[in-house]
């Protein structure tokens, strides 16, 4: 399946898979959004894979909150590829 990303205010569900191949549709959909909101929630209940640059692109979008004091928060048991990701981060001191 083909990445679908939908939205409704600040909430986006995406869908499918997140890949090498399509990951510029999800930077293209999330490219300046802390620019326009201040919360994002983003629910990947429905990702049925993602590679090493899927996990890239959300962690990337995870350190443009943090640079811009934005809330961004990540739903939903998709992936287990990010969740190891998020896991295996060390907290800053």
């Amino acid at each position: 399946m083909d990445l679908q990303i939908t939205s409704c205010n600040n909430f986006f569900n995406v869908k499918g898979i997140l890949n090498r191949n399509n990951v510029h549709v999800f930077q293209n959909e999330f490219k300046n959004i802390f620019n326009q909101l201040n919360e994002v929630t983003i629910s990947i209940q429905e990702i049925e894979s993602m590679d090493k640059y899927g996990v890239a692109v959300i962690a990337k979008l995870h350190e443009d909150a943090l640079i811009k004091n934005k809330k961004l928060s990540i739903i939903g048991f998709g992936c287990k590829d990010l969740y190891d990701h998020f896991k295996t981060q060390v907290p800053a001191a």
